[in-house]
């Protein structure tokens, strides 16, 4: 019998070995040839496309004119930045260095109409800002998780920087946990780092992930670096903007710790019987702070405040809200291998008037 030559095994010196299509080399199934470059970028392609048509109508243009500044003589001419509307009946979210002091703001849609916005709230300590104009059945973003985002996912940012509406540029998420300062000069914890490119005007607009989420409202860049840019992580956005909405500010507790999310050993988390395998490391304690008062050091890592668990500094931050301002609370720590627990009296956080 002829053996068919697809199935035809021949030795050489450099043992050279032919097989069928159906047939892997080591004897399974083979596996299916790998895409070729076309077919990669298609893929790219379409993900971020996906995601910019679910959120590109959301997203905003603002002007912004009469702005105050201090030690000069006069109001400004302006400037513009970016946002996105959170709600169909007109409020949107942007950065507090866009709007601050802002006497007149005008918000231009994707579509082109335009409208005259009003100031609900600003945040400076979070560089947060919500504003309002008279629209109705609006297109609106959704807010993602931000715990749940990963180093090197696609991120994508929707803005006008310099102006130019619409813009979309794409990277990745370059790191998470970053410390950054506001313009009040208090300290952001917990921001999202990306290398999509970001310019002025870009300011306030949205981060978003490959499922058109909100992961990050896009705040800062370094300058002269490139690849080097920030946004404030969406879960504290989705908090402070609750606040900015309910009250027009938001009145917090505060301890004095600059933190971020850190993981905790398997075995000091079984050990301890904690709820949580994550908590907040102390990378920062503030001079006379309430938390340096109560004897917390840099290093600890919290992991319960007021007897709730403390899994990061999102929910960190909810708990530090205006009804523990002077309550003692009680505030779990481990110390190298250690669990305390320390007594702090959280003061209120007084507004800072932004530097400009």
């Amino acid at each position: 019998m002829k053996i068919p030559t697809a199935f035809t095994r021949r030795r050489t010196p450099g043992f050279v070995r032919t097989f069928s299509e159906t047939e892997a080399a080591d004897g399974g199934p083979a596996l299916p040839p790998p895409p070729d470059d076309a077919e990669l970028l298609d893929s790219y392609s379409r993900t971020v496309t996906r995601a910019v048509e679910k959120v590109g109508p959301a997203v905003v243009n603002l002007r912004v004119r009469g702005v105050q500044r201090e030690n000069r003589s006069g109001p400004d001419s302006g400037g513009s930045g970016s946002g996105f509307i959170i709600a169909p009946d007109g409020f949107a979210l942007t950065n507090s260095h866009v709007v601050h002091g802002a006497a007149d703001i005008e918000v231009s849609l994707a579509d082109g109409r335009v409208y005259d916005a009003s100031l609900v709230g600003d945040d400076p300590e979070t560089d947060l800002a919500v504003i309002r104009f008279n629209g109705s059945q609006l297109v609106h973003a959704q807010f993602g998780d931000s715990n749940a985002v990963r180093v090197g996912q696609i991120a994508i940012a929707i803005g006008s920087p310099l102006g130019f509406q619409q813009t979309v540029t794409a990277g990745v998420v370059s790191a998470l946990g970053r410390t950054m300062r506001s313009q009040s000069g208090r300290l952001i914890d917990n921001v999202i780092q990306t290398d999509a490119a970001l310019n002025p005007g870009n300011s306030g607009g949205p981060l978003v992930n490959a499922r058109g989420e909100i992961i990050g409202v896009n705040t800062a860049i370094i300058l002269p670096a490139q690849g080097i840019c920030f946004a404030i992580a969406s879960n504290t956005a989705e908090f402070v903007t609750a606040w900015l909405i309910k009250e027009g500010v938001l009145r917090r507790g505060w301890i004095g710790v600059a933190g971020q999310n850190a993981p905790i050993h398997r075995r000091v988390v079984v050990f301890h019987h904690l709820a949580a395998d994550t908590g907040v490391l102390v990378a920062g304690l503030e001079p006379g702070s309430p938390a340096s008062r109560a004897g917390l050091r840099v290093g600890d890592v919290i992991v319960a405040f007021g007897g709730r668990t403390v899994s990061g500094i999102d929910e960190l931050h909810r708990f530090l809200t205006a009804k523990v301002i002077g309550v003692p609370s009680p505030v779990t720590v481990l110390r190298h291998t250690d669990k305390l627990e320390l007594m702090v009296i959280p003061q209120e956080l007084a507004p800072s008037p932004q530097r400009n």
